[in-house]
């Protein structure tokens, strides 16, 4: 987790030292805190909080940089605890369908084998839905994921009614008494309407099948996005009735703070998130771990 999130405290450690060497607190110092710390994508409501923490009591005092990133870990600690949530398979749904949405790139297919990965470690029967018809690429990876991990999968020729793939996926998924079905979307930006239009179709399609379903609508969010992500959590949620996210990248951005302002507004669970490429590196989300990752405290 600290190496993954190395960027982001980086850049936060870096202003930290710069503002609070060799200097008594004053109000420069706290407008150059609350700076850094949104640059950071913490968001303004967070950053106020924790330049207000560092405050307390400071005024006109030289403060240890060690006392800053405590101050940051706890605060961030306090926004992130409430979300932190497990991602809980019912056992009374199956098969317990879970719908991956997300824009093009964010991470969405590499994100369904690592969950299917998961799956099958706990002994779960996992089914695989290529719903992603608009890209050979992604058919061909749920493909190669499905034989590395002995899942079935559903799949249709490239250009396929996506809706349509979802009927016979859940319908399979019954007839195979699967425990998991898992099925990937094509990428869609928020701002195009007639695909979001098709999200809403393949859900409906889906309560067809199995009213309750989908049971679990996970949102990938790219780290690298910055404030972008606020939007798609905000359209996503709004079409597809998203109920927990997963952040994707988050080794790859200086920007992972973003996390924090994305609890803090929509207070959706966060389930997952990925530090790195390999299976492994899709980790279950800790609050205590990323806030302390994200401040640069050595544990």
């Amino acid at each position: 987790m600290r190496e993954g999130l190395a960027r982001s405290s980086g850049s936060i450690g870096t202003g930290l030292v710069e503002i609070f060497t060799k200097r008594k607190l004053d109000d420069a110092m706290l407008e150059d805190l609350e700076d850094i710390l949104i640059r950071a994508d913490l968001g303004t409501a967070t950053a106020t909080k924790i330049t207000k923490a560092v405050a307390k009591g400071r005024y006109d005092k030289t403060v240890d940089v060690d006392d800053v990133k405590a101050i940051l870990a706890s605060e961030v600690e306090q926004v992130l605890a409430p979300v932190a949530l497990p991602l809980i398979v019912a056992p009374d749904k199956k098969p317990f369908v879970i719908l991956i949405v997300g824009v093009n790139g964010s991470g969405k297919t590499t994100t369904i084998g690592k969950l299917a990965l998961k799956f099958r470690q706990e002994g779960k029967n996992v089914m695989l839905a290529a719903g992603d018809t608009f890209r050979a690429a992604a058919i061909e990876q749920l493909r190669i994921w499905g034989e590395r991990l002995g899942c079935s999968i559903i799949a249709r020729d490239q250009g396929s009614d996506a809706a349509g793939l979802a009927f016979d996926a859940i319908k399979a998924a019954q007839d195979q008494q699967a425990d998991v079905l898992l099925m990937d979307t094509a990428g869609r930006l928020q701002n195009r309407t007639e695909l979001m239009a098709e999200l809403e179709k393949i859900i409906r399609v889906m309560k067809k099948v199995d009213a309750t379903a989908p049971h679990a609508v996970l949102l990938v969010l790219d780290a690298t996005v910055g404030q972008n992500a606020m939007t798609q959590v905000e359209i996503f949620g709004r079409v597809a009735g998203v109920t927990g996210l997963v952040m994707t990248k988050l080794d790859g951005t200086a920007r992972g703070g973003i996390l924090v302002a994305v609890a803090e507004k929509f207070q959706l669970p966060v389930h997952f998130i990925g530090v790195g490429e390999t299976a492994e590196d899709l980790e279950p989300f800790e609050a205590r771990d990323f806030a302390r990752a994200i401040a640069g405290i050595e544990d």
